[in-house]
Formats: C-alpha cells, sequence, structure tokens
C-alpha cells in the first residue's frame, strides 16, 4: 500500500483533540515518506485553516471540544465538498455511522484502528482528491481556448490548432501527479512537451531527463536507482540515482518502447508502488518524482507481440499526449522556418537572409521523416553553408539529396511566345496544365517533390491534380 506523496501543496489535515493520537497518526504517515502534514485540536481552528490552505485529506475525529466534529463533517461537506473526510470515532454504532455517511464522510473508522486499515482509507481519500482535481482541471482547460501560461510552451513554434488543443490539455493536467505518456514520432519534440509540463507543474525539483533505451538491465537500475555500498564491485560508496536527483520533481523517462522485459518490471513497481530499491539494498526508498515517458513506437503493438507489459502500459495511459508529426500540420512549416533562421544567423553572427524564391513550395512537399528536428538542422545545415549571405534553395536540395533543378525564374518571355507561334490554335489553359505536369514529372524522373518545385505548386496540389489528369485520360 502507498499513498500519494505530499509535497504538491495539498497537505493531509489530522483533526483531533488528544494530542498523542495526533503524533501517532502523523507518525503513520511519516512512514510512508508523507511530510506535509497539518494538525488541529478543535473544529474552531480547522475551519480557519480550511479558509486559509488548501489540502487534500481530512482525517476526523467526532468528539471535539466546542463546535462538534459531526457539525465540522457538514460544514466541509458544504463548503468544500472536494475534499474526501475520513471520520474516526470511539463510538461504535450503526446510527451515528450511516448518518456520518449520509453527511458527507468518505469512511468511518473506529477507534482502536488497525494502522493498515486508516492508511488504506486515507489512500483512498487522497485518489479520489486527486481524481476530483483532475476532472475539474480537465473541464476549465480543455472547455477555455485560451492558455493560461502559453510562455511554458514557448519552445514549441507551432499556429496548428491541434497542437494548441494538446497545450490546453498539457496546462490541464501538468499539476497532477499522475504519470504522463507522450508518444510520437522522432523529432516532433517529445521532450520539449515534457518540460512545459514540468514548468507548467509549479513542482519545486528539477527535470531529470535520461534515455534508457541502450541500458541493460543492472545498469538501469543502477542508473535510476543508484546502489548501496557494497552492492557489487567496485561499489565503494552508496550512490544515488536519478529518481532520487529527481525528488520532489519530474523524471522523464525518453523512449521507453525499447526497454528490456527486466527494466519494464522494475519501472512497473516505481510507478505502481511510487518505491523502489536500490541496488544492493533491503529497504524501498519512497518517490516524489512525478513520471513523464515518451516513446516514437507503438506500445499497443508491442503488447501484442508481448514485447511490452500490459499492466505498465495502462498504468501510464492515465494521460497520454501525441504529437502530430510535422508532414500533418504543414502550415506550421513557414513559422518553423522563420525561428530556425533567425536562431541559425544569432548562432553564427549572421544577419537574417530572406527566403529564396521556390524554397517554401520545396520544403512543403517534402515529409520530413525527422520532423522538425530535421527542419531546424537543415536550416542551421544550409546557412552554415552560404558565405555570401544570401540563402539558395539549391543548398537544400543538396543537403535533401534531391537533384538541382533547373533554372526558372528570368525567363525570356519571347522565346516563350516563339515556343506557341507555329501552333495555328492555342492549347486551352486545362491542355497546356496537362502538358506542363507531364513534362515536369518526365524531367524528375517521377520524383513529386521535385516536380512540384518545378512548377512553383506543392506536391499535394500536384497529386490533386496528377490524379485529374489520369482520371481524365481514362474518361
Amino acid at each position: 500500500m502507498r499513498l500519494s506523496t505530499s509535497g504538491d501543496g495539498y497537505p493531509f489535515l489530522l483533526i483531533d483533540d488528544e494530542p498523542a493520537a495526533l503524533k501517532s497518526y502523523e507518525t503513520q504517515l511519516l512512514g510512508e515518506g508523507i511530510t506535509d502534514v497539518l494538525t488541529c485540536g478543535s473544529a474552531d481552528a480547522a475551519l480557519r485553516l480550511l479558509e486559509e490552505r488548501s489540502v487534500s485529506t481530512v482525517l476526523l475525529d467526532l468528539r471535539l471540544p466546542g463546535l462538534s466534529g459531526r457539525e465540522l463533517l457538514r460544514q466541509v461537506a458544504g463548503r468544500w465538498p472536494h475534499i474526501p473526510v475520513v471520520v474516526i470515532t470511539g463510538v461504535d454504532e450503526v446510527e451515528t455511522a450511516v448518518g456520518c455517511m449520509k453527511d458527507g464522510a468518505l469512511e468511518y473508522l473506529v477507534k482502536p484502528v488497525d494502522p493498515n486499515r486508516l492508511l488504506t482509507s486515507l489512500k483512498k481519500a487522497r485518489e479520489l482528491f486527486e481524481l476530483r482535481r483532475e476532472n475539474r482541471l480537465l473541464r476549465e482547460g480543455l472547455m477555455s481556448r485560451e492558455l493560461r501560461c502559453p510562455e511554458a510552451f514557448a519552445d514549441m513554434v507551432t499556429a496548428d490548432a491541434g497542437m494548441h488543443s494538446l497545450f490546453r490539455y498539457a496546462e490541464a493536467i501538468a499539476e497532477t501527479s499522475r504519470p504522463v505518456l507522450i508518444s510520437g514520432e522522432t523529432g516532433v519534440g517529445k521532450e520539449l512537451m515534457a518540460r512545459a509540463i514540468h514548468r507548467l507543474s509549479g513542482r519545486s525539483g528539477e527535470l531529470v531527463a535520461v534515455n534508457p533505451a541502450g541500458l541493460d538491465d543492472s545498469l538501469f537500475a543502477d542508473t535510476l536507482f543508484g546502489h548501496a555500498r557494497g552492492a557489487f564491485t567496485g561499489a565503494e560508496r552508496n550512490r544515488k540515482g536519478l529518481v532520487e536527483q529527481a525528488r520532489g520533481g519530474t523524471l522523464f523517462l525518453d523512449e521507453i518502447g525499447d526497454l528490456s522485459p527486466a527494466s519494464q518490471v522494475k519501472l512497473l513497481r516505481l510507478v505502481q508502488e511510487e518505491e523502489y530499491f536500490p541496488l544492493g539494498a533491503d529497504v524501498p526508498v519512497k518517490s516524489s518524482a512525478r513520471l513523464i515517458v515518451a516513446t516514437n513506437r507503438d506500445l499497443r503493438k508491442l503488447m501484442a507481440e508481448e514485447a511490452f507489459r500490459s499492466d505498465l502500459y495502462y498504468r501510464l495511459l492515465l494521460h497520454q499526449i501525441e504529437i502530430p508529426p510535422l508532414r500533418k500540420r504543414r502550415r506550421d512549416i513557414l513559422l518553423l522556418i522563420n525561428h530556425f533562421l533567425s536562431q541559425s544567423a544569432r548562432e553564427l553572427n549572421r544577419p537574417v537572409p530572406p527566403l529564396p524564391p521556390g524554397l517554401l513550395n520545396l520544403l512543403e512537399g517534402y515529409d520530413f521523416p525527422g520532423n522538425v528536428r530535421e527542419l531546424c538542422s537543415l536550416v542551421f545545415d544550409a546557412l552554415s553553408r552560404e558565405q555570401g549571405g544570401r540563402l539558395s534553395a539549391d543548398s537544400f536540395r543538396k543537403i535533401l539529396g534531391l537533384s538541382a533543378l533547373p533554372v526558372v525564374s528570368g525567363r525570356d518571355n519571347n522565346s516563350l511566345s516563339e515556343l506557341y507561334a507555329p501552333l495555328k490554335e492555342l492549347p486551352t489553359l486545362r491542355e497546356a496544365e496537362d502538358l506542363l505536369i507531364t513534362a515536369a514529372l518526365e524531367r524528375a524522373g517521377g520524383n513529386q517533390t521535385l516536380a512540384a518545385a518545378m512548377l512553383g505548386i506543392s506536391r499535394q496540389t500536384l497529386h490533386r491534380r496528377t490524379r485529374s489528369l489520369r482520371n481524365g485520360k481514362d474518361g
């Protein structure tokens, strides 16, 4: 049994007029790694505290001086209905228990309470609080069309409506403690999204990022969990792992789809129990790090192939963000080109060059298998190669491995007129368009990206028109 770790600004509130009882409850919570606890000995003090502080769970003794615990229960349920209340009392009466449940109590425990029963009840209350809070945040975030903290996403340049929906969802879940699974192809910005969620979370600790994909099982455990002195040859002293370094913050694990089955078991324990064993240690260590994981692989497919544990997958699926590839948001390409040009020019200490003719059409027709990361590298590389302060589309073609296009600018209009002079009748616009498309495809060797760049149109437009051309011939 594991309670969600406090330290997120929502402490447990313990109310009892017996100092010894309060000390006992506090000690039990401390044994679970919970240090964020508030205590008070009367209903009046509890009400003042609730007006000043946000709490996650109330443990309430019914017998209190002054205002009774029963009346306090009614007030908490009425004024703070999102806070679960666990009632604890020495009165073992069915009528009292039923009355408390009707007044809003989540649990009714009779003294003396078994420690495991108490912790189980508090865990249930805390989970209910987190669920209510997440639902409220999600409703507020998804109903709003405005971001509360747009600066958190400053590194993710986009005008795409779908991306902005993901930003709103990320804002809504950022303050919760549950794991987040970020999926998407290589280079779409999964780590940037993880960093944005961490910034929005308000957590006091750091974000610690690690790619465990190339680690064997022992190295994975040592890297994440650390080791005790004498755990293996050469372990001369205790060493803290990355989970400890992320205490109170966020642990970001990239490419978890490549984890071995043994490493998946170790990660499952961390996710499920929020605790881990350093190598060579017999006592588990509590974790207070929020977990964000990312993958570019299809985890459902891996589950079907029995290469990824289903219990781990469903534990990680509580919050999922799937970032679309760049080819599905091509309107962002111009924004990103300008962004990366400014960034690259600043790093290279050069003025920002104008975009050369035909470059946007060329890049909008390219599929970018490496996504935003590939576009960033492409712009930086092309600008690095240019020495005259001007950018040319040829630099991009060479980097992409495309053959150079014939120069289409500066055509001689007289020669174009001479081309049509022998004809008794000019072709229709549709006929001329079909001829141009056919000629461009022949010169490009069937490469639609190249042909589209020759014609000054996008690859999607060319694809539509070639399809119409084929249909016309078929008809």
